[in-house]
């Protein structure tokens, strides 16, 4: 198991590619939570993400055989950037497995980096299968995201980072994924300070959670959230020894909750998040663990490399969620006016229209009749309910459909 030793050690091979990130305080977060919320900018690191950390301390730890050999990884697709980075900065060459599915830009930043990108599987445990076969063909030390105690140290010096400029932390949260974040975060936070350490993990990819429970690692049979980052079947045998010493308590957040944390970081604190990044926010945002008012909270904002497609339907997912966007859907007569007469009680309510469509050939409706679709634009869950009712009041069937 690594100890803050490991930690301190870590720190000088880290800090020689790493940055420093900003550590901020939040007014309008803590005005909603009634905690005092520092957040720990890690978005801002070089490659976007916490993952250039471990790889910086792994390819330190490398003997002149190694570096010659090269280096092997699998990656959802942060790793695979800090590893293609570090790699290239140490004349290390690298070779990155990364699911099929990946984001484009994971896959376009690892490459520029100067990895060698292979895609193989539908998530990270088969790429990372493959890549223990390239290993093992090539004779590459394999680098692994998580399991490894020079990446677990490496990803510590967070830890030390917070523990430096916020020495009044009384509770750090980190999200967890395979674990090696969380297990040097708490290492590095629970040798230096008395706070405590929470993580958190998306409901759909939840395997630290079950395994707590169980008293063993226990493996997921898929993996499912928009949280990519994190989404491992199963947790690092190392990570989740230190887990279970060192972190107070594992929660879960909704993708739903994800979405909102992530609309309201880039919206009120013009920080952007992947999802991974955005699951800390969330279980704050959330109440998905007890804290006291005036109590100093870190959310570790671990990355913001999301996939712009992604961020497109995320951002959506989050309007709705806040009562931002709604779809609904009504009848009216097929008859002049109808439609003027809809849309005037809309503006009388202060809501924007965004898309309409008709459909005059639904068998569910009466042959003079037009069914209606109408994308809206609104202020808030309070704003839509109130619309609804005025629909109501003036006869309106209606049917939300988002």
């Amino acid at each position: 198991m690594i100890d803050l030793d490991d930690v301190l050690v870590a720190a000088d091979r880290v800090h020689e590619m790493a940055r420093h990130t900003p550590l901020e305080y939040s007014h309008m977060f803590s005005k909603m939570t009634g905690a005092e919320i520092h957040l720990k900018l890690e978005t801002f690191q070089r490659t976007g993400a916490f993952k250039i950390r471990g790889a910086a301390n792994r390819m330190g730890t490398l003997s002149p055989a190694e570096k010659e050999a090269g280096v092997v990884t699998a990656s959802a697709g942060n790793h695979a950037q800090g590893v293609s980075l570090a790699a290239s900065r140490a004349g290390v060459d690298a070779k990155i497995v990364m699911p099929e599915h990946a984001p484009v830009s994971k896959v376009k930043a690892t490459e520029y980096y100067g990895g060698e990108v292979v895609l193989h599987g539908i998530d990270y445990d088969e790429a990372e299968t493959r890549a223990h076969e390239i290993a093992g063909e090539e004779g590459r030390t394999y680098v692994h995201a998580f399991d490894d105690p020079d990446v677990m140290a490496g990803q510590g010096t967070i830890g030390l980072e917070i523990a430096e400029d916020c020495p009044e932390v009384d509770t750090v949260v980190v999200p967890i994924g395979g674990g090696g974040l969380i297990s040097g975060v708490a290492t590095a936070i629970k040798g230096q300070t008395d706070a405590r350490v929470i993580g958190v993990q998306a409901e759909g990819a939840s395997s630290v959670a079950a395994s707590l429970a169980k008293g063993e690692r226990e493996t997921l049979d898929s993996v499912e959230t928009i949280a990519d980052g994190i989404a491992v079947r199963r947790v690092g045998e190392l990570p989740f020894e230190v887990i279970r010493e060192r972190v107070d308590e594992v929660v879960t957040v909704s993708d739903s909750e994800i979405a909102v944390a992530l609309l309201y970081a880039l919206e009120r604190e013009k920080v952007l998040l992947e999802g991974a990044g955005a699951v800390s926010l969330a279980a704050v945002l959330e109440g998905a663990f007890d804290y006291e008012d005036g109590e100093t909270v870190v959310p570790l904002l671990c990355g913001g490399n999301i996939d712009m497609n992604t961020l497109t339907t995320v951002l959506m997912r989050g309007l709705v969620e806040t009562g931002r966007y709604c779809k609904i859907r009504t009848v009216l007569k097929d008859r002049p006016g109808s439609l003027l007469r809809l849309s005037e009680l809309l503006a009388e309510h202060r809501v924007n229209i965004y898309g309409v469509h008709h459909d005059r050939t639904s068998r569910d409706i009466a042959m003079d009749d037009a069914e209606i679709e109408l994308d809206l634009e609104t202020r808030g869950e309070d704003h839509v309910a109130d619309l609804l009712e005025a629909l109501e009041a003036e006869g309106y069937e209606v049917e939300v459909l988002v």
